[in-house]
Formats: structure tokens, C-alpha cells, sequence
């Protein structure tokens, strides 16, 4: 099952929060296009075939390619700075420890 870090648990809260979602609302990870690699995007429920994580004040669905991509997968996030020298912070996947 996909495994989620302190610092990604914070970023998804802040995200949700800020979009004020209803209740039971999360972020959304999808794999719609094998191809193009992951979509996250925020969600006021989730799909009848997602998988639902929950914990601590956030709500994560994986649409049921997503879930199987990131069975051993840990979320995380990282600072990443853009060529103009901006400083952002995005969501990383990396392998499980």
C-alpha cells in the first residue's frame, strides 16, 4: 500500500484545506494514460472503483491503476527549484525502504 511521509501528509492537508473541500473530500491519484505517468487533482469524493486512504486529518484516492503503480511506493515531497531560480516544493515517489 502506498506509504505517505509527514511531509507529503502536511502539503496534501494544506492543499485540501485550502481548496475548502467538503467533508470526505482528498486528493486524487490517477493514471489515466500509462504513458503520461500520474495525475493528482483534488476531489470532493471519491469514484466508486478508488481506493481510499485515510489517516490524521487527509484523504487520499488511488484510482485502481494508480493503486497497483504505487502498491510499494512511498509519497513524499520535495523542493525543486525552477530555471528562473523560484523555489517550489512537488510531490516525489520513490521506492518503499
Amino acid at each position: 500500500m502506498l506509504a505517505i511521509t509527514d511531509t507529503a501528509a502536511e502539503a496534501i492537508k494544506s492543499l485540501t484545506s485550502d481548496a475548502e473541500l467538503p467533508d470526505g473530500g482528498g486528493l486524487r491519484i490517477a493514471a489515466t494514460d500509462a504513458e503520461e505517468g500520474l495525475e493528482l487533482s483534488l476531489a470532493a469524493q471519491a469514484d466508486q472503483a478508488d481506493t481510499v486512504l485515510e489517516g490524521e486529518g487527509l484523504t487520499v484516492f488511488l484510482e485502481p491503476t494508480a493503486a497497483e503503480v504505487l502498491d510499494d511506493k512511498v509519497l513524499d515531497v520535495q523542493p525543486f527549484t525552477t530555471p528562473e531560480g523560484e523555489e517550489e516544493l512537488r510531490f516525489a515517489i520513490g521506492p518503499q525502504a
